[in-house]
């Protein structure tokens, strides 16, 4: 099922240049971009993972990890192939990196009103694109959740956030929530160990936020990478000073993966240390993720500091919240 792919430039000798994100690859005549799943075919781009997803599941929301979005709801995730950043530690390689150049043809085709099925069947209200970088599968994504919004099912991206402005102002009309993978303040991180730039993620970052489409940010910290205390700092302020205080922000722990294997996993304790400091900072809503830490996983009043919504891994154990709101009375940011 070839489908034409949206945002590129026809340039002389047969090349193309696609801009759908900063990466702006010029590919030759029957070659494929950086991502792996965009290729020029006779002067035309074409999506080769359109409608080829790599995985299809039923899993809680929170483990996008989206903690401030319908808690305890299920959400049909979709993953296909391929990503617009090479990053050295990558999770999910075999499908974003490494897959075979045959995979598409190997790949059962599911059309985006066969997933509204499959929603729908399950009474399934959220579908998340998830597991690969959705923005490599743009045209795919964009078709479902058109769809989704026609039935009042929402769409949540879980993205590295590296993608142009023309095709972000259009995908912000049909999204409801967004986890950013901000992995780094440094912009040299972007380059060495991702193969991307930094800037581009900042501004999506913002204007997701300015849209008024929920926004939750999560930071892997990488033992020698971007766990440097100063850095963390850096972060954390520019999370604060260009989204304020309310946008929940996730720390998360390291484990050898892809090219990083000599590393060790990150010290729970500068997880831990990491949400401390976002705390003392002002930021109301701060996280922990993939260690043991009850009150990582708790989300709490900001005003009376009470406990108000508790979680064990990825399960929601209790919600105390009324309408949005503590028993004191203060509204928490989210959509509940």
């Amino acid at each position: 099922m070839k489908k034409e792919a949206l945002y590129y430039k026809r340039l002389h000798d047969k090349k193309i240049q696609c801009q759908l994100c900063p990466q702006f690859c010029v590919i030759e005549n029957k070659q494929i971009g950086k991502c792996g799943v965009r290729e020029n075919s006779g002067r035309r781009l074409i999506s080769l993972n359109y409608a080829k997803p790599s995985s299809i599941s039923i899993d809680p929301i929170e483990k996008k990890p989206l903690y401030h979005f319908f808690p305890g709801e299920k959400t049909l995730s979709i993953g296909s192939f391929g990503c617009n950043l090479k990053c050295d530690f990558c999770q999910n390689q075999e499908i974003s990196q490494e897959f075979e150049k045959d995979v598409f043809k190997k790949t059962k085709t599911i059309t985006p009103e066969k997933i509204i099925s499959i929603a729908k069947k399950n009474k399934i209200k959220i579908i998340s694109y998830t597991y690969n970088e959705p923005i490599v599968f743009y045209e795919y994504m964009l078709d479902i959740a058109k769809l989704a919004k026609k039935e009042n099912i929402k769409n949540v991206v879980v993205t590295n956030g590296f993608i142009n402005k023309t095709p972000l102002n259009k995908l912000c009309k049909v999204i409801d929530a967004a986890n950013i993978d901000l992995k780094s303040i440094d912009e040299k991180f972007y380059e060495q160990i991702c193969q991307g730039k930094l800037q581009p993620v900042l501004e999506t970052i913002k204007k997701l936020k300015q849209e008024n489409i929920w926004l939750e940010l999560t930071n892997l910290i990488i033992p020698g990478l971007n766990d440097d205390l100063y850095e963390i700092r850096k972060l954390i302020a520019w999370g604060r000073d260009n989204l304020g205080y309310n946008v929940p922000l996730h720390f998360s722990k390291f484990y050898p993966c892809y090219r990083i294997i000599d590393k060790d996993p990150t010290n729970p304790e500068i997880i831990k240390k990491a949400r401390k400091i976002a705390l003392d900072v002002g930021l109301k809503y701060v996280y922990t993720g993939n260690i043991y830490d009850s009150d990582g996983e708790t989300s709490f009043c900001a005003k009376c500091k009470k406990p108000i919504v508790f979680r064990k891994g990825f399960e929601l154990i209790e919600n105390k919240l009324k309408e949005g709101k503590c028993s004191c009375g203060e509204k928490i940011s989210g959509v509940w």
